[in-house]
């Protein structure tokens, strides 16, 4: 899918202060992204906070988001959780022509073992002929999803067509590129091996910071694609220290905080994650100045 090589970004969910949903915020953001020039959009993944929100919720912020975007960009949704069978059921009564693909986490909390992944994303695929894209984020769920897991389902479902890679494990990133199918895409889960995983042979990235500054991240990638290293790599120092500072108290606190600074939204989050600091604040206020005009 040539639709969503490069640099794709992880939505956050904005709420007012009495945390309902910040429509126009959401729209913002929306219009943010795209005219920095990113490849496509994911709705209700981590950074979106999905994980408290309900299914109206949910409803409404892919109405938004699909209403916002306007056809411009690919979309894709989350759909993940660790009963299988409540997901095959979420699948199954979701039609949307609107989005490209699903992009769907390795089940957290059970600790499955490698054919329990296995058979919970066998599942998936044979409910579906949307395009599905695998997620592995140890640090969150508990368990790696190793490359024989990973490169197994690639091989054998044809509607699983990549895998969202955010083990931080460049070595294991290199074996699933190493072994994958031609076509099957390996993306960057995170934003500091981003660079490296594409220079590796990967598809691009689903990005946090990348919707903060969205002009510099995707040239970043864009030159890598391009194979302009040095290029490439003046930007991903430039960049550096955000990576690191907006998971500094958890995300997406740190991304909200970069919208707070560009007047875009406000910094709230549901519990159980809370607001950025003051001290952080004012680190993002710092790091964000020379890439955008602060409007607030």
């Amino acid at each position: 899918m040539k639709e969503l090589v490069g640099t794709g970004v992880a939505l956050v969910t904005p709420f007012n202060e009495d945390l309902s949903i910040d429509t126009l915020a959401l729209t913002r953001i929306v219009n943010f992204c795209i005219d920095g020039g990113v490849d496509y959009l994911v709705v209700l993944g981590t950074t979106g906070e999905s994980v408290t929100l309900n299914k109206a919720e949910k409803m409404q912020v892919m109405d938004i988001v699909v209403e916002a975007n306007a056809g411009r960009l690919p979309l894709v949704l989350g759909i993940g959780g660790n009963s299988t069978y409540r997901i095959v059921d979420e699948i199954k009564s979701f039609e949307s022509e609107h989005f490209a693909a699903i992009l769907s986490v390795s089940p957290y909390y059970n600790k499955p073992t490698q054919e329990g992944i296995y058979q919970h994303f066998k599942a998936i695929s044979e409910v579906t002929n949307k395009p599905i894209i695998l997620y592995n984020v140890p640090g969150r769920t508990g368990s790696n999803m190793l490359p024989e897991t990973s490169l197994r389902l690639a091989h054998d479902f044809e509607n699983i067509i990549g895998i969202k890679e955010a083990s931080g494990d460049m070595v294991q990133v290199q074996e699933i590129i190493k072994r994958k199918p031609a076509d099957f895409m390996v993306i960057s889960g995170d934003d500091i091996t981003a660079l490296p995983t594409v220079l590796a042979g990967g598809s691009g990235v689903i990005s946090v910071l990348g919707q903060g500054v969205p002009v510099e991240f995707s040239k970043m990638i864009n030159f890598a694609l391009e194979g302009k290293v040095a290029k490439a790599y003046e930007l991903h120092y430039q960049l550096q220290d955000g990576m690191n500072l907006i998971f500094k108290e958890g995300n997406p606190a740190g991304i909200k905080g970069v919208f707070e600074q560009l007047g875009l939204s406000n910094a709230v989050v549901r519990l159980p994650l809370i607001e950025a600091t003051a001290s952080l604040k004012s680190e993002l206020s710092s790091f964000i100045k020379p890439f955008a005009k602060i409007t607030a």
